[in-house]
């Protein structure tokens, strides 16, 4: 929102009129032709684009106030730039100079002149032209422009690049990769004497050329690169810098572009008149026969061949041996796009590959530049039929379990995870396994990698990981807490006297316990679903519930465990469902004591439980044993309500002869006796002492359940009919101390009712409440492509109108 005082100007630039405008506009020009401008003419020139701003119409201003604003970019001064350039965003160019207004501009390219530029082209001939003239100012010598407008015109190219590559012609291809082969191989390698442009080169003037130096301080024995040194440099050599920065990019789009218009000679006939690199490329005829895009790959490789030699060199300098990390991961990305387009290449390019990834394997201060070696070796390993398992090892086993709490890697790791998870799955089997590893990254910074598992979660579901799996994710709070405490016991002293010490930090440095959270903390899958003192490591753990770290990662958990069950019923067949069932109804009562987290984590066993149940009857028989030892548990009705009241309603719906043929009289008879002997003692007692009352839907849902059962088994009829009827005697009495609420006992009660009037008909009573497929599944009375709802609203209707 804009302040009053804001908006107050804003309104006055909207509404201000064409004559008042004018007079302003004639007062700027004057102000323009002064030899110095001032302060006034700041102030004037921010009007002037609040004005131009303020509404959604683009405005043309004068002509002469128009050039007069357009000479101001290439004003020594930036503020004018700036100005100047946020003025033109706003207007038209002048429709008749339309060209001119590009050549003009191009000549005098700066960062500014470059996005006013892209802005005012408003079409694709627009760009198309642009280009033209940017190309043309690359062939045009050092001498003939401005000293920094080359430096310019690399970065607007690249920008035009990437929205809208179909802007550049095949003839435009062409020359640039000459430009760029030129500036890679062939820039000088003598030391600028005058110029010296900031940035990484920033250093005192050179009093004559001498040669540049490696990072080193020896001096450079072959051609020039971002890594050469010195205290000033060419513009040749800039040139180099800028080449180098966009050769990725010009590499994975160039073949995007249009393919008309075409009338380029692909052979080469001069790289660079009149310079050194006439004299080099002059020795490397064999080079200049290949197609320009052809030769751009060659140097790129040789380029990035050099750099690799470069970065093993001692830099003097910490920000130096930054810029080697930074290179040597450009120059990897760089030689695995040469190679995708051309495999002749992968044999010459894997030996250095091979060798700079044995350089710097044991260094994890250089992961990051691992990360694209890797890329290398995924890409292009099975070509070159060379044995990947130690970079494997290296990214799944010692990336996430010693950099687990390096940010910066973690977005790497699982990008480049992302990226490829069809070529990992297919050609990696390490990676399936080493999710106990992945997921430290989630554990410990769960806000900022949540949705990078949830793209990579449903790949590391398969039928062999998915018990294990569900167990991790379970234990995900308890991995977190372990993460911190195991970056504690490294920074804090084991006693500090007179001082209050964690009790989880002992457990953690304690020998009794280091199994437990070794386990948690193990690399790889395989060495068991879980363990069996989970309840112990809880309590040692329970100090550490409110720590914003594991709370954060807890509150991920239930939307994990849902993507994890979704995948699951893709791949597993119903023997591992059914033990995913059993491993739900432990684990309800096995989990780390955080607020709310207990409760959320119930609430997804029971809609999953309900839905395995749903698409596999029959795992209801297969668990009945498990299932019924849970329902008949009366302490689940006060601290389990959410999946003990679903628990109860899949066996009274799915235990039937309709369902499984395996479904016997006694299975059903033990299942009601079970049911029936919780539902008597939790209506027949007050609750346990500091528990609630039960849900008045935990009491329904056994009511209905004994009714289902009971009209399968008629036997059993009269057993609940009692039980019904008693019910309705007990409560006449008054308030009673299983339920608190008089509202919640009239609904039981008229629940108990309606099964009681049921069970008085057992044929209509089975019909009503298991009916069978055939008239459950059209729901003709939910369809709206049918008549039946229209229908059924206009008997209800008439009904009520009476």
């Amino acid at each position: 929102m804009y302040s009053h005082g804001s908006e107050s100007l804003i309104k006055q630039a909207r509404e201000i009129q064409e004559p008042e405008l004018q007079k302003f506009h004639s007062r700027l020009g004057k102000l323009l032709q002064g030899k110095e401008l001032g302060h006034e003419t700041v102030d004037s020139l921010q009007r002037l684009h609040l004005i131009l701003s303020a509404t959604k119409y683009t405005r043309a201003l004068p002509p002469e106030l128009q050039k007069r604003v357009q000479s101001l970019l290439s004003s020594p001064a930036e503020q004018f730039q700036v100005l100047s350039s946020a003025v033109l965003r706003e207007t038209l160019p002048l429709s008749d100079q339309k060209e001119n207004y590009i050549q003009e501009n191009t000549s005098q390219l700066n960062s500014h002149v470059a996005a006013l530029l892209l802005s005012q082209a408003g079409s694709r001939a627009d760009v198309t032209s642009l280009c033209a003239q940017l190309l043309r100012s690359l062939e045009s010598r050092q001498s003939e422009g401005p000293a920094n407008s080359l430096t310019h015109t690399l970065p607007i190219l690249n920008t035009i690049l990437t929205h809208s590559p179909e802007c550049l012609t095949e003839d435009h291809v062409t020359l640039l990769s000459k430009k760029l082969v030129d500036w890679l191989r062939y820039a000088s390698i003598t030391q600028g004497g005058s110029t010296s442009s900031g940035g990484f080169f920033t250093g005192p003037r050179s009093r004559q050329p001498v040669p540049t130096a490696e990072l080193d301080g020896t001096v450079s024995g072959d051609f020039f690169t971002v890594l050469c040194v010195g205290q000033g440099f060419t513009e040749d050599q800039w040139m180099n810098v800028y080449s180098f920065s966009m050769l990725r990019h010009w590499l994975l789009t160039y073949h995007f572009v249009s393919n008309g218009n075409s009338t380029a000679d692909t052979d080469d006939r001069s790289e660079v008149d009149g310079s050194v690199v006439s004299m080099v490329s002059a020795t490397s005829s064999s080079s200049r026969l290949l197609p320009p895009k052809e030769r751009v790959r060659e140097k790129a490789f040789q380029y990035c061949q050099r750099l690799i030699e470069q970065s093993d060199r001692k830099a003097h300098k910490r920000t130096d041996t930054d810029l080697q990390k930074a290179c040597l991961v450009e120059a990897v990305c760089i030689l695995d796009c040469v190679c995708e387009e051309d495999a002749s290449l992968v044999y010459r390019t894997f030996p250095c590959i091979k060798a700079l990834f044995g350089r710097l394997s044991s260094d994890l201060s250089f992961a990051r530049v691992l990360l694209p070696i890797a890329q290398f070796y995924l890409n292009h390993g099975e070509m070159a039929a060379v044995d990947c398992e130690s970079v494997w090892k290296l990214v799944f086993d010692r990336f996430p379990a010693e950099l687990f709490n390096d940010h910066f890697l973690a977005h790497e790791l699982l990008r480049f995870l992302r990226l490829n998870l069809e070529s990992l799955q297919l050609r990696v089997p390490q990676y399936t396994r080493s999710f106990p590893n992945l997921l430290k990254f989630l554990a410990w910074d769960s806000p900022a990698v949540v949705d990078d598992f949830v793209d990579l979660l449903p790949s590391l579901v398969t039928a062999g990981t998915a018990v294990e799996l569900l167990h991790t994710l379970l234990d995900l709070p308890c991995l977190s807490a372990t993460l911190v405490l195991q970056v504690r016991s490294t920074s804090l002293p084991i006693s500090e006297p007179g001082g209050r010490g964690l009790l989880s930090l002992d457990a953690f440095r304690s020998p009794s316990f280091r199994g437990l959270f070794l386990f948690l903390l193990r690399g790889e899958a395989g060495a068991g679903d879980t363990i069996d003192r989970l309840s112990t490591l809880h309590e040692l753990l329970a100090e550490t519930a409110n720590w914003p770290r594991v709370v954060q990662c807890a509150q991920t958990v239930p939307m994990l465990l849902h993507i994890f069950f979704n995948t699951v019923i893709t791949v597993a067949d119903e023997k591992l469902l059914a033990h995913l069932v059993l491993v739900m109804l432990e684990r309800s009562s096995l989990l780390l004591n955080i607020p709310k987290y207990n409760k959320e984590i119930h609430r997804v066993f029971s809609s999953h439980l309900l839905r395995l149940c749903k698409l596999h009857p029959s795992l209801v028989v297969d668990q009945s044993h498990e299932l019924l030892e849970f329902a008949g548990a009366t302490a689940n009705v006060y601290n389990k309500e959410e999946i003990y009241t679903h628990a109860v309603w899949v066996l009274g719906e799915y235990l039937s002869v309709s369902c499984d043929s395996r479904c016997s009289v006694s299975l059903i008879t033990s299942c009601f006796e079970a049911l029936e002997a919780v539902l008597f003692e939790i209506t027949s007692s007050a609750p346990p002492p500091g528990a609630d009352c039960p849900a008045p839907r935990v009491v329904t849902t056994l009511m209905s359940a004994l009714a289902k059962l009971a009209s399968r088994s008629h036997d059993l009829i009269p057993r609940v009919s009692l039980f019904l009827s008693k019910l309705r005697t007990v409560t006449r009495g008054g308030p009673v101390a299983w339920c608190s609420d008089e509202e919640d006992l009239v609904a039981i009660v008229m629940r108990g009712e309606e099964l009681w009037s049921l069970l008085k008909a057992p044929g209509v009573a089975q019909s009503v409440l298991t009916p069978p497929p055939h008239v459950t599944t059209p729901q003709w009375h939910r369809d709206t492509n049918v008549a039946m709802p229209l229908r059924l609203r206009a008997l209800t209707n008439l009904t009520h109108s009476h």
